[in-house]
């Protein structure tokens, strides 16, 4: 199963969410840190400009496939404290949640392909 690009797809994808939850836990504990710089990872997307997985739209009656230029322009804002700590924990509660949304989008998106493929085997 782990040849197949979606599966493939969903193994690099949960991978990335771990580094950021990683990374945000990071940001979190140091809070109150002196001329602490709060980090993020790159986004997913820039993992992708490798992969051959591109959307296709299979029915004229399905929404094609576009990037909007207002969510491609997202500049980060950060405040800084007076000790030079850039931590926002609302960000990072934000992120946290995000990562949650995440990993459950994807752990039932390969619940869902392995039951397609259990029933095929008429295993199901």
């Amino acid at each position: 199963m782990a040849d197949l690009a979606i599966f493939d797809l969903a193994q690099q994808r949960l991978g990335w969410l771990d580094a950021r939850q990683q990374v945000t836990a990071q940001n979190i504990a140091n809070a109150d840190t002196p001329a602490y710089v709060a980090r993020d990872i790159l986004p997913f997307d820039s993992y992708l400009a490798h992969t051959t997985l591109t959307p296709v739209q299979t029915n004229p009656l399905h929404l094609a496939s576009y990037e909007s230029p207002i969510l491609a322009a997202k500049i980060p804002v950060t405040e800084i404290a007076p000790d030079g700590n850039s931590v926002s924990i609302e960000d990072q509660l934000t992120k946290v949640a995000d990562n949650e949304t995440q990993q459950g989008l994807v752990g039932n998106l390969w619940k869902t392909y392995m039951g397609m493929f259990m029933t095929a085997l008429g295993k199901s």
